[in-house]
């Protein structure tokens, strides 16, 4: 049934333009109180039009699926983490600050916004997602894998994995620290681990050379806190 309905962005922002931005909004909200609530095949299209105060003929009108609704509203939210991203890069120069800020507002984000990380882990199929637009974030990727790539040209972090598997293994941090920071009832602030997380990832990708001058430059420190 999904196959009738756009995946790609594009063919959802062209369908979904001649949407009223305002009922859109409502939409989008009602995805994300219900889908955060209940797992995806617990909530009913009936149920998002009621709380978003439309007709399910208009539900179904500009969105035709579930799935839909659930993927065109990720896309917002994730593009919300994205322009945070670059707003937050603007003016820094050093490429270890660069990467800690972007691994902090990833953190600070889904602090901002426990009901999108919960959505993504409990509502979202893995294997439906992947075969949709949304699953690939773009805008969101090329900021993070853009940053990944300006450390490696620079020869500050390793060359023994390519940019994807970096990539890879800082949102495998963070998203394990969002997940049991929710099942531990949201405790401890998601941001303030960042500084002591990414020291620990950083030792782990940078290069040996960056990691040498570093102590050249911290002979005290042991942690290199200091150093990122």
């Amino acid at each position: 049934m999904i196959d009738r309905y756009p995946k790609t962005t594009a063919e959802r922002e062209q369908a979904l333009a001649r949407l009223d931005p305002q009922t859109r909004s409502r939409i989008e909200q009602a995805a994300l109180v219900l889908f955060a609530e209940r797992e995806f095949h617990r909530v009913k299209l009936i149920e998002i039009a009621r709380h978003a105060r439309i007709s399910l003929q208009t539900l179904y009108k500009y969105y035709g699926s579930k799935e839909t609704v659930l993927f065109a509203s990720l896309d917002t939210w994730l593009g919300i983490l994205a322009g945070r991203m670059i707003d937050h890069l603007q003016g820094i120069e050093n490429f270890r600050d660069r990467l800690r800020k972007v691994f902090w507002v990833l953190l600070d984000y889904f602090e901002r916004n426990p009901e999108v990380a919960q959505i993504i882990l409990s509502s979202v199929y893995l294997n439906t997602w992947r075969d949709d637009d949304t699953f690939r974030q773009p805008a969101l990727m090329s900021v993070f894998l853009g940053v990944i790539r300006e450390g490696r040209e620079a020869g500050v972090l390793t060359d023994e994995v390519d940019e994807i598997e970096i990539s890879d293994f800082i949102w495998g941090i963070a998203n394990r620290n969002v997940a049991m920071w929710l099942m531990r009832g949201k405790g401890e602030g998601l941001a303030a681990k960042a500084p002591a997380l990414f020291t620990m990832i950083w030792r782990a990708i940078a290069s040996d050379a960056a990691l040498a001058e570093a102590m050249r430059d911290h002979p005290a420190k042991t942690r290199l806190s200091a150093a990122v």
